[in-house]
C-alpha cells in the first residue's frame, strides 16, 4: 500500500483543502440554480470566515471541554450562545456587504430579526457538523488506538511478572537438588552445577521473546530431566518421545516445565519405591501436541493442589495462546495425566 505524499498529511494542508472543497462544492451547487457561479463563489467566500471561527471554536474549544467530558448540558448552552454570535456576525455581512450588492430590498427588515438571524447560525451548522464528525471519528480512533497499545503494554508487563515468578520457583526447586547431592556428598553434584548453569544462560538470554524455537525448548526441558536422574539414580524411570518436525516450531518459552518439573515434585519425590515420568512432544503440522505423565504413590493425588508453576502457566496460556490450546489434566488413583494441544495456524 502507497503512502500518501507528505504534504497531505500536513494538518494545515488537510484544513485548507478542507474548506476549499467546502467552498467549492456549494458555490457550484448553489451557481447551478440560476447559472450565476461568479455570485455563489462570491457569497460562499464573504460568509466563509464566520463559518471557521464558528467551526473551530466548536471543535477546540466546546467539543474538548465539554462535550468528550461528557458534560452535555454545558455544551448545549454555551453552543447555542456561540450560535447566536455566529448568526449576529453573518448577519452583519449580510446586512453591510450580501444585501446591498444583490437583495437590497432584504434591507427593509431590522438588522436583529431574529427569524434572519436565527437562519444565518442554522446555514453555518452542516459545514461545522461535518468537521466535528470528522473529528470525533479521528478521536475515537486515536483512542482505540491508544487502548490497544495499553491493553498490549499491559499484557507485556504480565506475561513478564509470571516468567518472573517462574525463575525463582524453579531456580528453588532445582537448588533443592543440588542441596540433596550434596548432603550425600554425591560425584554428580559437579555435573549438576553444570547443567544448572546450561539451564539459567536459556532462561536469561534465550527466553526474552514470546516465542522460542520448540527444540531449545526441548533441550531445556532434556537438561532438567537430567538434573532430576542425577537426583534419584535408578529409583526413576524416565521415557521422552519427541515426534514431528520440531526444528520447525516455536513455542512460548518455558511453557513445558511446571508441567515435567510437577512430575518430580509430586511423583517421584513421594513415590516410596520405583517411579517414572513419560514426556511426549508430538510437532503435527497446525498442532503441538504434549502429554506429561507420572506415576505416584496411592491415595497422595486425591490432596494434590495446584502450585504457583501450573496456575501462572495457565494464565500464560490465556494470554498467548487465546482460544487455541486445551489443557486437560487428569488426576487418576495412579497416575498423574497433563494434556496440551496448541494449535497453531502456521507452522513457525
Amino acid at each position: 500500500m502507497k503512502r500518501l505524499p507528505s504534504f497531505l498529511t500536513n494538518r494545515i494542508v488537510q484544513h485548507v483543502f478542507f474548506w476549499l472543497a467546502h467552498l467549492v462544492f456549494y458555490a457550484v451547487l448553489y451557481g447551478s440554480f440560476a447559472e450565476n457561479y461568479r455570485q455563489t463563489f462570491f457569497e460562499e467566500i464573504i460568509y466563509l470566515p464566520g463559518k471557521i471561527a464558528f467551526t473551530y471554536f466548536t471543535m477546540y474549544y466546546l467539543m474538548p471541554r465539554f462535550l468528550l467530558p461528557s458534560r452535555y448540558g454545558v455544551f448545549a448552552l454555551w453552543f447555542l450562545v456561540a450560535s447566536f454570535i455566529a448568526g449576529i456576525f453573518q448577519r452583519y455581512i449580510a446586512y453591510n456587504i450580501h444585501y446591498p450588492l444583490y437583495y437590497p430590498e432584504y434591507l427593509r427588515d431590522p438588522f436583529f430579526y431574529f427569524p434572519k438571524v436565527v437562519k444565518m447560525f442554522v446555514a453555518i451548522y452542516p459545514v461545522t457538523f461535518t468537521a466535528a464528525t470528522i473529528k470525533l471519528l479521528k478521536y475515537w480512533y486515536t483512542n482505540q488506538k491508544a487502548q490497544q497499545v495499553l491493553k498490549e503494554e499491559k499484557l507485556q508487563a504480565e506475561l513478564k511478572f509470571l516468567k518472573t515468578q517462574i525463575h525463582p520457583h524453579f531456580l528453588f526447586n532445582t537448588l533443592n537438588n543440588l542441596y540433596a547431592l550434596t548432603l550425600k556428598k554425591s560425584d554428580r553434584a559437579p555435573d549438576m552445577v553444570l547443567k544448572l548453569s546450561e539451564l539459567i544462560n536459556y532462561m536469561l538470554y534465550e527466553c526474552t521473546s514470546n516465542e522460542v524455537p520448540l527444540s531449545k525448548e526441548i533441550k531445556f526441558i532434556l537438561n532438567y530431566i537430567d538434573i532430576e536422574k542425577m537426583r534419584y539414580g535408578d529409583k526413576l524411570d524416565v521415557d521422552v518421545r519427541i515426534t514431528g518436525e520440531a526444528n520447525d516450531r516455536k513455542i512460548a518459552p518455558l511453557i513445558l516445565l511446571p508441567f515435567v518439573e510437577n512430575c518430580f515434585k509430586h511423583g517421584a519425590s513421594e513415590a516410596l519405591q520405583q517411579s517414572w515420568v513419560k514426556v511426549s512432544i508430538d510437532a503435527q503440522p497446525h498442532v503441538t501436541l504434549i502429554k506429561v505423565e507420572n506415576n505416584k504413590t496411592n491415595g497422595n493425588g486425591h490432596a494434590r493442589k495446584e502450585g504457583i508453576g501450573i496456575q501462572n502457566v495457565k494464565r500464560r496460556l490465556d494470554l498467548l495462546y487465546p482460544e487455541q490450546y486445551e489443557l486437560k489434566i487428569m488426576n487418576g488413583e495412579e497416575t498423574f495425566l497433563v494434556v496440551l494441544t496448541i494449535n497453531q495456524t502456521e507452522a513457525a
